[in-house]
């Protein structure tokens, strides 16, 4: 696998981003422009990482195409296949986003969310942003939550059914879908449920920790991976059966010397299990 994350520079252009990058020890990052993509300002950013081999493993397209805002839906849908033609373009692992919310807060929970009419709504929905981009070098993939589909292995691979596109593919971050403490102790075994009914479909990953507070009535709070409780050790394992260059990005930390501190957990648990990084 490549281990990813990001940098923050006070001076940003190709070469020192992708020095960086290097210089911190990852093999992958997210795509460095967003928003209105100046074409020959990317390129200049993929030779870098070329130069570096530094894979670009996902392009983000956060919005809520399942908004029921239809003005807020319709620019979603569009900006999603904005995205996803941008991935296709540069080859990147994934366009990633997640399915959205039927409610006011665009990745927050709703009533809604988990009805029959949602589901087949984000079917819908998926299959117009791929048909209308037919990717052949990268994915469309939805990163779960907690509090819409998928949310659960099974619920993913539900999706992959019904959708039934070539260009839809599997984002794991398994930290959004521990939402009880059955599944906190448990995590290991769901993690390894995971990767045995979608392992094939895998193309990007998220890293980072979760911990579980001791007050009523539930609480878990994301923390720098190597503070919490997730099961590196399976997490690692089960990634590295996986192709080589499927990706692992480090993401949702504000300062380098964080993502130093997580790089530096993942590399040490991963050298105790003889995995390449």
């Amino acid at each position: 696998m490549r281990l990813g994350g990001q940098v923050f520079l006070e001076d940003k252009n190709p070469e020192s981003w992708a020095n960086a990058i290097k210089d911190a020890g990852f093999r992958a990052t997210t795509c460095p422009i967003g928003g209105d993509v100046n074409m020959a300002e990317l390129e200049d950013y993929m030779k870098a990482a070329k130069k570096c081999d530094i894979f670009i493993s996902e392009v983000g397209a956060w919005s809520n195409p399942i908004s029921r805002n239809e003005d807020v839906r319709h620019k979603a849908i569009d900006y999603c296949i904005q995205r996803l033609e941008l991935a296709e373009r540069i080859g990147a692992q994934c366009c990633l986003n997640i399915a959205g919310s039927r409610g006011e807060q665009w990745d927050g929970p709703d009533p809604e969310n988990f009805s029959n009419e949602t589901f087949e709504l984000i079917v819908e929905t998926t299959r117009k942003i791929i048909d209308a981009v037919k990717p052949e070098r990268t994915v469309f993939a939805l990163e779960m939550m907690p509090w819409v589909y998928p949310d659960s292995a099974d619920s993913y691979l539900s999706l992959i059914k019904a959708i039934d596109r070539k260009g839809f593919g599997v984002h794991f971050d398994p930290v959004n879908i521990i939402s009880s403490p059955r599944i906190y102790y448990r995590n290991g075994d769901m993690i390894r449920g995971f990767f045995a009914k979608l392992g094939p479909y895998i193309r990007n990953c998220h890293a980072k920790d979760i911990l579980l507070k001791g007050q009523l009535t539930v609480h878990l709070d994301e923390v720098i991976p190597g503070q919490g409780n997730l099961d590196y050790r399976t997490f690692l394992t089960e990634l590295n059966k996986l192709h080589p260059d499927t990706t692992l990005i480090i993401e949702h930390l504000s300062t380098n010397e964080e993502y130093r501190q997580a790089a530096d957990y993942i590399r040490q648990t991963a050298s105790e299990l003889h995995i390449p990084l």
